[in-house]
């Protein structure tokens, strides 16, 4: 067991190694990621500052110094727990460029998580002085909680495997249609909506609420923000912790399921 998790890591290692030799060979693509990644959340934090200011300072129990400690924590933990690959397998299935990586000893979805890991390490150069820029400019209301603190990191970790699993369970709907950009529109307007990346949960009208609360998306971003803020009880944060835990053996099983399904629809095709 301990000699599998050696050579794991050697692995990852490696990975690692060659995809930040590959992300340093397209730049600008990478600077136009950090700026979508960037923007998005300040142009949502000056709208509802502003909507805040219209409304007498407030909004739901969040004034300006509130939506600026929410917006920059929700652009930190968007940036941990992003995933693209969805957008990916489509083109690589189509065109038949899956097939040297099936017949390597190692699942593919090792070399995703390298990827990604590879690509947020590096970017992160940048991020860390955006976030100082923004707290200086924005003056965020932040009063951190020790427990909540710690609890953020197993809750950040789980936030990012249950976006990469489900993200990639279904980037594997590549294998049985071609309509894989229509299912990745759908489902990254779904995690607009209900992953408090537009706006905190607790403004939406309580159907929304409601329906948020069964699906994954507000333990993607929502949560993890809340634990970073220390807007939660331990009790909270306790339930909310074991609702990812779900989410992430969900993720697990999908994607197992998916991949053994799709790759003998893909050798069948193949042949």
């Amino acid at each position: 067991m301990i000699q599998n998790v050696s050579h794991l890591r050697a692995i990852y290692w490696q990975h690692f190694k060659v995809w930040t030799a590959v992300q340093f060979q397209y730049r600008v693509a990478m600077v136009i990621w950090l700026l979508g990644l960037v923007l998005e959340p300040v142009i949502f934090l000056v709208v509802w500052t502003n909507v805040a200011e219209a409304n007498g300072g407030a909004v739901g129990g969040y004034d300006q110094a509130g939506f600026a400690a929410y917006f920059i924590a929700t652009m930190v933990v968007n940036h941990l727990c992003f995933n693209w690959h969805m957008w990916e397998y489509d083109y690589q299935i189509r065109q038949g460029k899956l097939s040297p990586r099936l017949l390597r000893p190692l699942h593919p979805i090792h070399a995703d998580i390298a990827e990604n890991l590879s690509y947020k390490a590096i970017t992160l150069i940048v991020i860390i002085p955006t976030v100082i820029v923004l707290i200086i400019i924005f003056q965020p209301a932040w009063n951190p909680v020790p427990w909540s603190l710690v609890a953020f990191i197993p809750g950040v970790i789980m936030a990012f495997f249950i976006q990469f699993l489900l993200g990639w369970a279904l980037a594997m709907s590549a294998f049985w249609t071609t309509r894989v950009m229509a299912l990745n529109r759908m489902y990254f307007l779904g995690k607009l909506f209900f992953s408090g990346q537009m706006a905190p949960l607790t403004l939406l009208p309580p159907l929304l609420q409601t329906i948020a609360r069964f699906l994954p998306f507000p333990w993607m971003i929502y949560f993890p923000v809340q634990l970073l803020l220390g807007a939660l009880t331990p009790q909270e944060a306790v339930r909310g912790l074991l609702v990812q835990l779900l989410w992430v053996t969900i993720g697990l099983i999908a994607v197992k399921l998916i991949w053994q399904a799709g790759v003998k629809r893909y050798s069948a095709f193949g042949a």
